[in-house]
């Protein structure tokens, strides 16, 4: 499978390359940083009940499994992937002004899921720029890449300290902001031209990869970190409501966030050394077993009282329920999938999280209506499920890569 040659323009470095590259994923995950935790406090405090609120973030989820892909084999035609950048940008930040229209249901729903459609790719679209730079100069990826992690932490933080001051109608303002940050980055992305092999969310790709991948080691693993990613549905669309609900207040959330983010971060920072020669079965098994024990251990820091230091405690857990899982992923990808099926492999491990998160996003509605808290307990079981597939994984036959198929090393 060889790959198409590179233009001579593509062999000379964009000027201040990583400076740029670094930008755009600062500016792209700051208003990430405020949507997840805050976004379900403006609904609530507009008056939506659980099972809108559930609805309402649970929608885009459907919509952006099947809407990413498309705009992701857009940029990989498209002339130079910058502009399509731009273009998704102007969009996601003009739409995001819906919010300050009535926060009727259907207002707030239809934006929301216009919004997702061009917000979303964003993401995919920064990392494949800078994919680009790692393969055609070299770039370091980790410290391009960790300058969204610093600002999503930013936007946690922060937001909550502006929640506290304010109130919860300055979302939609932090929300705008960020992603008009976003547009004024993108407008400096670096011109790399196409891509030489599809994005790992390409259609194209998926198209043409994906049937290779069926396999039932692979699909018992992707299902199986798919339900663990899942089980933290309850988490993002009512952790903030939750513990509002219990007198913590918007600073303190703000905090709590953060800290989870810090222990993300610091296991990938410890990855190699702790875990760089333990098996991808293992690292995820220890992921799935972290996110039992957190969803247990959840519901009951408020009844033994326990208080914030108990959600501080139960929060450093997503370093193992959230970056181990996603990381040991990876690790099953990149020691069971050729490397030119590796975009293929993401894009169905995409699909996977994506959908496994939005049924049980939609379902958290209904449930902490009726069980509140208690609910993480249905976490727990969900995560239980997901654990059973990665061990029922762990017991198949472990798919051969094929060989003879020659790594691929430029988008």
């Amino acid at each position: 499978m060889s790959l198409p040659s590179l233009q001579p323009e593509q062999l000379v470095k964009p000027r201040h390359f990583e400076l740029r590259i670094s930008l755009i994923f600062a500016a792209v995950f700051l208003s990430l940083g405020v949507n997840v935790p805050y976004f379900p406090l403006w609904l609530a405090a507009k008056g939506f009940g659980p099972e809108e609120i559930a609805i309402i973030l649970s929608a885009p989820i459907f919509l952006r499994v099947v809407t990413t892909p498309i705009i992701s084999s857009l940029a990989d035609r498209a002339s130079d992937r910058a502009n399509v950048l731009i273009a998704i940008s102007v969009a996601a930040f003009l739409l995001s002004l819906g919010y300050f229209l009535s926060p009727t249901y259907a207002v707030v729903l239809a934006v929301t899921l216009a919004l997702n459609v061009f917000w979303t790719p964003q993401s995919p679209l920064a990392d494949s720029l800078a994919l680009s730079g790692v393969r055609r100069f070299g770039s370091n990826y980790p410290k391009m890449r960790i300058w969204g992690s610093l600002t999503f932490l930013g936007g946690n933080f922060f937001g909550g300290i502006i929640l506290a001051a304010t109130s919860a109608d300055a979302v939609p303002y932090m929300i705008a902001f960020g992603l008009f940050a976003a547009l004024a980055a993108a407008l400096v992305t670096p011109r790399m031209g196409r891509p030489r092999v599809a994005s790992p969310l390409s259609a194209a790709g998926l198209q043409e990869a994906a049937p290779r991948l069926f396999n039932r080691y692979f699909l018992f693993f992707v299902s199986g970190t798919g339900v663990i990613v899942a089980s933290h549905g309850l988490l993002y669309g009512f952790a903030s409501i939750y513990w509002k609900d219990i007198g913590i207040s918007d600073s303190t959330i703000g905090f709590l966030w953060a800290w989870s983010v810090v222990a993300e971060v610091c296991v990938f920072l410890v990855f190699n050394r702790v875990f760089g020669r333990v098996s991808a079965n293992a690292v995820l098994m220890i992921a799935g077993a972290a996110a039992v024990l957190r969803w247990v251990a959840f519901p009951m820091i408020e009844p033994l009282g326990l208080g914030v230091p108990g959600f501080f405690a139960v929060q450093t857990l997503h370093a193992l329920s959230t970056g181990l899982l996603l990381i040991g992923l990876q690790k099953m990808i990149g020691e069971t999938v050729p490397e030119a099926r590796t975009g293929a492999a993401q894009g169905v491990a995409y699909f996977a999280n994506g959908f496994s998160t939005g049924v049980v996003t939609l379902a958290c509605g209904p449930l902490y209506e009726r069980l509140g808290g208690d609910g993480f307990y249905v976490m727990a079981v969900i995560a239980v499920l997901g654990l059973g597939l990665i061990i029922a994984a762990a017991l198949s036959p472990r798919a051969r890569a094929p060989a003879g198929i020659p790594a691929s090393r430029d988008r």
